[in-house]
């Protein structure tokens, strides 16, 4: 009986420790993260950057960055791209300023009414896709510039301008803006404060009052969004369905996996994760203008990548993709504490986007085996 269950099945590709540990979609990512903190650390850590108001500061705009690529990993590991996030932002932002402001409706009616807008946009995305064949990256592109024409045309048609503002106002009292617009833990902030942890602001108005009031619902969404994901793709049968269609739709649909169903619902998600964005980011500026969300789409997706999921699909991790994000928005606030130019950060994103496809082309050969 030993000698039978010693036979190896030749088969299987056998895996050491140290090939486990390189084929993990995280392992970048975790990597890049270090090295950006080490650099920041040595470089910017003298400058704020790493008090209470300077963590604020980039965990706010990784947490931008973390909403829009959590629905891009979903959907990148499904196998699909989707072009039209960017648009999605803007358009969604405009619909709850034209709905809210223009129209007088209360805000919480012009915000459900977004969400089932933006959702119904995402599915009828993914129905192109499945139904026709063609490549998301066409469809989708072709709904970025449908979008974005929309958000344009619309405020101008009815306002005679791009920008839309008022939201603060009409906000006021509303039951769910403070879901997307509010911040929580502000006592214990302030209990911080108290003990001398915290900043305080030495003059004005709020002279005594912490510098920081408390965590943006900003924040809240992102790592909400990062933990369900994460649970679903890692715990459940849908999550593997996920992984499936991405990495073998018809051998996927031979086992009995609704392939369909699972591209088309990842859409779904993706543009609601745009919309909760886009919900967060007009709530905390009291307005909407045409030319939000510009070039979201691809750092979305440069996030994922850089988190380790493969162009092909069927292959990544939300948590890869979160530390991508947080990537982005470290370096995006550090270069401003450093001193350096910020306009280097779409060169860093050139870089390290290439250097992310390089790595993860490896990878997949070391998974696959190729040469």
């Amino acid at each position: 009986m030993s000698d039978v269950n010693a036979v190896v099945d030749e088969r299987v590709k056998q895996t050491s420790g140290l090939r486990k540990a390189l084929i993990r979609p995280e392992l970048g990512a975790i990597v890049g993260t270090i090295a950006v903190f080490a650099f920041f650390i040595v470089f910017a850590g003298d400058s704020g950057m790493f008090n209470a108001q300077g963590v604020l500061n980039w965990s706010t705009v990784s947490a931008q960055f973390v909403i829009i690529a959590v629905g891009a990993c979903m959907l990148m590991i499904a196998g699909e791209f989707d072009l039209s996030v960017g648009s999605m932002i803007g358009f969604a932002g405009m619909s709850i300023a034209i709905m809210s402001v223009t129209l007088g409706w209360p805000v919480w009616i012009a915000i459900l009414v977004t969400f089932a807008i933006c959702i119904a946009i995402g599915a009828l995305n993914g129905i192109i896709v499945v139904r026709t064949g063609l490549p998301s990256f066409i469809v989708t592109l072709a709904f970025l510039f449908i979008l974005r024409g929309f958000t344009i045309f619309f405020p101008q048609l009815i306002e005679r301008r791009t920008i839309i503002g008022g939201i603060s106002d009409v906000a006021q009292g509303d039951w769910l803006a403070p879901v997307f617009g509010g911040k929580i833990l502000g006592g214990l902030f302030v209990w911080l404060a108290d003990l001398g942890l915290v900043d305080t602001f030495s003059r004005g108005t709020r002279e005594g009052q912490p510098v920081v009031d408390g965590i943006p619902m900003l924040i809240v969404w992102a790592l909400g969004l990062m933990i369900l994901a994460h649970v679903v793709l890692t715990r459940t049968r849908f999550g593997n369905w996920v992984f499936a269609a991405g990495g073998d739709a018809q051998a996927a649909r031979y086992v009995g996996v609704p392939v369909n169903r699972v591209k088309i619902l990842m859409f779904m998600f993706t543009a609601f994760c745009a919309t909760i964005f886009a919900t967060c980011q007009v709530m905390e500026f009291g307005s909407a203008g045409a030319d939000r969300g510009l070039l979201k789409e691809f750092e979305a997706i440069i996030a994922v990548v850089i988190g380790g999921a493969l162009l092909t699909g069927g292959y990544g991790s939300v948590i890869g993709a979160a530390l991508g994000a947080l990537i982005f928005g470290v370096v995006q606030q550090g270069l401003f504490f450093a001193g350096v130019e910020s306009s280097l950060f779409r060169v860093f994103l050139g870089v390290i986007l290439l250097l992310a496809v390089i790595l993860n082309t490896y990878i997949r050969r070391i998974i696959t085996g190729e040469r």
